[in-house]
C-alpha cells in the first residue's frame, strides 16, 4: 500500500474512533429495543457498524448519531426482509425485569404486580406507540433521534409518546398502582 493509501486509511479509523465509537452504547439499547435478544442486538450492532467503516468517506462528520441510528434502522429492516418469520419464538415469554427491587417482602409484592402491570400495559399499545416509549423512555433517545430511527417527524414521535404515556397511566391507575388524576 503506498503512503497516501496508509495515510488515507488511517484517517478513516481515526474518524471512525472519534466520530462512531462513543454512539456504540446508544446503538446497542436501540438494537435491544428493536430485537428483544441481547445477541440479535449485538449481531444488529456490529453489521451497523462494520457498514459505517466502509461508508465513512462519505459521511459529512454531522450528526453521527442520526447518521448511525439510520444505517441501524436500515441494516434492521434489510434483516427482516430476508428472514423467515421466527414461528418458534413464544409470545407469551416473561420480560425480565432489572434488579434494584426492595428485599422485603411488601416490596417484593408490590414490585412485581407493577412489573406485570407495565409488561401488560405495553403489551397492549399498538407497535407504533410501544416502539416510540421504548426508545425515548427505556433506550433514553432525543425525540430528533427516534424521529430519525422510526422514519416519522418530529411532532409524530412527541405526539406518540404523550399517547403512549396516558394510556400507560390510565392501566397503572385501573390495576390501582398509581395516583389517579383528577
Amino acid at each position: 500500500m503506498t503512503r497516501l493509501g496508509v495515510r488515507a486509511r488511517r484517517t478513516v479509523e481515526e474518524r471512525f474512533a472519534v466520530e462512531v465509537v462513543p454512539e456504540i452504547e446508544v446503538l446497542l439499547r436501540v438494537a435491544q429495543t428493536l430485537t428483544r435478544h441481547r445477541a440479535d442486538a449485538e449481531d444488529l450492532v456490529q453489521d451497523t457498524l462494520v457498514r459505517a467503516f466502509r461508508s465513512i468517506d462519505g459521511f459529512d462528520g454531522r450528526h453521527p448519531r442520526a447518521w448511525l441510528l439510520t444505517i441501524l434502522r436500515n441494516t434492521n429492516s434489510n434483516r427482516h426482509r430476508r428472514r423467515r418469520p421466527d414461528l418458534l419464538d413464544d409470545p407469551d415469554q416473561e420480560i425480565v425485569s432489572p434488579g434494584g427491587m426492595e428485599d422485603t417482602p411488601e416490596g417484593l409484592v408490590v414490585g412485581s404486580m407493577f412489573d406485570a402491570a407495565v409488561e401488560d400495559g405495553l403489551r397492549r399499545l399498538s407497535v407504533d406507540f410501544r416502539r416510540t416509549i421504548e426508545l425515548v423512555d427505556i433506550a433514553g433517545l432525543s425525540y430528533a433521534e427516534t424521529a430519525a430511527l422510526l422514519d416519522v417527524p418530529v411532532g409524530t414521535v412527541m405526539s406518540r409518546l404523550h399517547r403512549a404515556r396516558t394510556r400507560m397511566r390510565e392501566h397503572l391507575a385501573a390495576a390501582d398502582l398509581t395516583e389517579r388524576r383528577p
